[in-house]
């Protein structure tokens, strides 16, 4: 990851990201940052809207609306922090920035599902199952269990069978391991019965978090056929408290890999849907890994046009994760199965970083996914 010399460059008038904080005690309110400053949005645009404890109410607005704030907001601060309503970073409480309605995690990295296709069925000599080349593969998750970062993560108990065991048995996880993701937010959904378009998406995706999609490895293995994940993913997921807008990425846009066969027309992109994102992972204090989202085959257009191609509805709040982000080399993995040197311990802390190309040459930063485990409670 290609970082400036000061993270707080990370967070200029090209990225402005959108959060919910707290100062001394008093009641959450909508807010952006600029350097190492929170800048109240209540305050600065004197816009009741961002006077509530979550984003939801200006994600419904749309897209029209989302521009209009940007602009007014990068006006406003052009010259620089105002003396009312700003803070610095270290003086605030961030919060769960907005609502989750309903959370649904994709598997959309060719990467990553090889590798755990070559480690789960090691005599198929195809990694990838058959389906996997012509539809995002997901599963739907508990929105209830998306934290904000920072949060504690208790290890998650349930059962578990050895390969060589009769019977499964009860207790904590012993495989606990981590997904370094991206979590896409919808702002304004869909009703039910009409499918979003690939090229629509714009209209409906307000912008981006860093998401750790905290992961029982022996449960979630004893579990899932023929359904798939439930008890091994349902008890913990982190994002970051920062949404950075989709706006802000227009310089990350790039090509999606490749994809053959052809996708159905259904999911055709008629413009680059790929992010250049550099992730990086560190296991107690140590970065591990440094996963590029660039390597994902399918992209959040794809991911969104697949959710609401039966007629499902999404609704403001919405949250679909990408999987497990991994590109080729070991150093480059966004599990520790794929690392292959063990799962987390209790009192292991992990934290997500990213940062992606922004305007006009700069850096623009996601904040940090954080989360500690704790020790199991039954």
């Amino acid at each position: 990851m290609t970082n400036p010399t000061n993270d707080s460059e990370l967070y200029g008038l090209t990225n402005l990201p959108y959060g919910i904080y707290s100062v001394d005690g008093s009641a959450p309110r909508g807010c952006t940052r600029l350097g190492d400053h929170v800048v109240d949005l209540g305050v600065l645009l004197g816009d009741a809207t961002f006077e509530q404890p979550t984003l939801n109410a200006f994600l419904a607005q749309g897209k029209a609306r989302w521009d209009e704030v940007r602009a007014a907001a990068t006006a406003a601060l052009a010259d620089g922090l105002p003396a009312a309503g700003t803070h610095p970073i270290d003086d605030v409480v961030l919060h769960l920035p907005f609502e989750v309605a309903d959370y649904v995690d994709f598997y959309a990295s060719e990467h990553h599902a090889s590798n755990l296709g070559r480690l789960f069925r090691p005599d198929n000599p195809n990694p990838l199952l058959p389906n996997w080349k012509h539809l995002p593969v997901s599963y739907t998750g508990r929105a209830g269990s998306v934290v904000v970062s920072g949060t504690e993560v208790v290890r998650p108990c349930g059962q578990r069978k050895a390969p060589d065991a009769e019977l499964p048995t009860f207790g904590p996880s012993v495989r606990l391991d981590i997904e370094a993701e991206l979590g896409f937010v919808v702002g304004v959904g869909n009703e039910m019965g009409t499918p979003i378009a690939t090229a629509d998406a714009d209209q409906h995706l307000f912008g981006v978090v860093l998401f750790n999609d905290w992961s029982a490895r022996d449960i979630q293995a004893w579990e899932y056929v023929p359904l798939g994940p439930h008890l091994g993913k349902s008890f913990a997921s982190t994002i970051s408290p920062w949404v950075v807008p989709m706006a802000a990425l227009d310089a990350a846009r790039v090509d999606t890999p490749t994809q053959e066969p052809a996708v159905l027309p259904y999911l055709d992109l008629d413009r680059p849907w790929g992010l250049d994102i550099d992730l990086e992972v560190e296991w107690n204090g140590e970065v591990v890994s440094r996963p590029p989202y660039s390597s994902m085959y399918w992209s959040p257009a794809q991911m969104l046009a697949h959710l609401t191609v039966n007629g499902a509805p999404t609704r403001t709040g919405d949250l679909f994760a990408s999987g497990t982000i991994s590109g080729p080399g070991k150093d480059q993995v966004g599990s520790l199965i794929e690392r292959g040197e063990g799962f987390l311990e209790d009192g292991d802390e992990v934290v997500l970083r990213a940062t992606a190309p922004g305007a006009d040459g700069t850096r623009i930063g996601f904040g940090e996914c954080r989360g500690r485990i704790a020790k199991a409670r039954s």
